[in-house]
């Protein structure tokens, strides 16, 4: 649950009554792409307030005329669908800066520089941003700006989304130390047991965390592993 003053006040006006909730920024990105979500874990107060500056609660009566119910997850819902998000300059510099962030970060996991077959370091696509002048919507999920992002650098950096596959393979002690990390950072589309006892796999990973997964590997097994990549 939020704490009030974190709080994002969602209002919405309807049959000239007034309805207002305190509500973690997160809830809006959740109910705009339609993920199922548990609502009070994301508000500051389990209640319909007509007015929260002042604590005045909104009647059930009310609440009823106008949304057809007092079941609060179902009000709270419509309200942040219909109504509007006011946000102090604190709390949307907050919010853009997190949403910023987290769109590079899609973009440095999934793409790479066709040109060189490498990832693009997040720096590089902060700044590309920068220069591009995009503009991000802190009501907007981090996945649904993305293309966006992406038409908008590719005329200063050379970009694709690409994902790769590595083939793996360590002797079957080192096993247990990287199959979490593999299955965190990919898929693993197909594995096998060797007769000499390794384990082998083949992982399919976005082109972005090669090194990544290259570095883990070898810092894991302290160098005993085969790496390759697959065609």
């Amino acid at each position: 649950m939020v704490k009030v003053e974190d709080a994002l006040i969602a209002r919405y006006e309807s049959k000239g009554h007034r309805f207002e909730v305190l509500i973690d920024q997160k809830l809006v990105d959740l109910v705009k792409s339609g993920k199922s979500v548990n609502v009070s874990d994301y508000m500051a107060a389990d209640m319909i307030f007509k007015d929260s500056s002042k604590g005045d609660r909104a009647s059930e009566e009310v609440i009823r005329e106008v949304f057809g119910t007092d079941d609060l997850p179902t009000v709270v819902i419509e309200i942040v669908k219909k109504g509007q998000v006011q946000l102090t300059t604190e709390q949307r510099r907050k919010m853009l800066e997190e949403k910023r962030r987290q769109i590079i970060e899609i973009i440095s996991r999934e793409s790479m520089n066709p040109q060189s077959g490498t990832p693009h370091p997040p720096q590089r696509i902060e700044k590309a941003m920068e220069e591009a002048r995009v503009r991000i919507d802190p009501f907007k999920s981090a996945e649904e700006q993305v293309n966006d992002v992406l038409k908008a650098i590719r005329v200063i950096l050379p970009i694709k989304f690409e994902h790769v596959k590595m083939e793996i393979e360590v002797p079957g002690g080192e096993y247990g130390k990287i199959y979490a990390e593999m299955v965190r950072l990919g898929q693993i589309v197909k594995e096998d047991w060797k007769n000499n006892g390794n384990y082998s796999a083949i992982v399919e990973i976005p082109a972005g965390v090669q090194d990544q997964l290259y570095d883990f590997l070898n810092k894991r097994t302290k160098g005993n592993v085969s790496i390759k990549l697959v065609k």
